[in-house]
């Protein structure tokens, strides 16, 4: 095969999908490492696979697997992977694949149960992070509000290990309007608060019932206004000396109690 080098206008056309505004004028991202690689290809959203020239025989699984379905197989040059890295160590394979977004009303119309809601995510390895807490607990999709990071940057993309492609994403840049919509489905809104009128470990009829959690960023938390939709004000336990939880750990226990609810209970059977 050939092998493309730095100055390929291929390797130069796939760096600039670093960039936001490239990313959405093209349609298409860039994934980058073995699992985000694998899971691009069993999900079928891999257009094309690209591989370090020392690294085919490596990767010959997920080579082959591209072949088999029919996609382009490029391999790179050591200085190609360089320019196309973030990663503080290059794990040599790639993938190019379309933009993930889907609209919000789609979501909707198939009736979530359990929705993780990030209001204006600015740091991507937590967006990532609780996408991937969203896949492992079950969560119907993931709705990422307001002006916030690109779930398709490739920090994100790493920290998700792979769950970007196996759970819906959705982008709605209007708050209001995107509270309002899943609100108007029929899910109950809850966001965490440390004075909460309703603790956790007494949530269990609200989290058989479909809901969507709040998520705000780590900076600030949820503005006001927007806590101020919530139906129900959730407090999470804390039996140690800890002021807070940080938006991870806060999301990962809040995830994972709406599905243990949703796995004991017949509510997961009425979605």
């Amino acid at each position: 095969m050939e092998v493309l080098s730095e100055r390929s206008s291929r390797v130069v056309a796939y760096a600039k999908l670093h960039r936001a505004s490239v990313r959405r004028a093209e349609g298409r991202f860039l994934v980058e490492g073995a699992n985000s690689v694998e899971s691009a290809l069993a999900t079928g959203r891999a257009e094309r696979i690209l591989v370090r020239e020392g690294d085919v025989d490596r990767f010959a699984v997920l080579v082959d697997s591209a072949l088999a379905n029919g996609l382009s197989v490029e391999v790179l040059s050591e200085r190609a992977v360089a320019k196309l890295t973030e990663a503080t160590t290059a794990p040599g394979v790639f993938a190019i694949c379309p933009l993930l977004d889907r609209p919000l009303s789609a979501v909707l119309d198939a009736s979530p149960g359990l929705l993780a809601v990030a209001v204006e995510p600015r740091e991507p390895g937590n967006l990532g992070t609780l996408v991937r807490c969203a896949d492992a607990m079950g969560a119907d999709a993931v709705v990422v509000l307001g002006d916030s990071v690109d779930p398709h940057n490739g920090k994100c993309v790493r920290s998700s290990a792979g769950s970007v492609f196996h759970v819906p994403i959705v982008r709605e840049r209007d708050v209001e309007a995107g509270l309002t919509s899943i609100g108007a489905a029929g899910i109950s809104v809850l966001a965490t608060a440390a004075d909460g009128e309703l603790s956790l470990d007494d949530a269990d009829a609200v989290l058989g019932a479909r809901c969507a959690w709040l998520f705000g960023n780590e900076a600030h938390g949820l503005d006001d206004a927007v806590a101020r939709r919530a139906d129900h004000r959730v407090s999470i336990p804390i039996h140690g000396r800890a002021e807070s939880l940080n938006l991870a750990a806060a999301a990962a226990i809040c995830l994972y109690a709406s599905a243990r609810v949703r796995a004991s209970g017949p509510a997961r059977d009425a979605r």
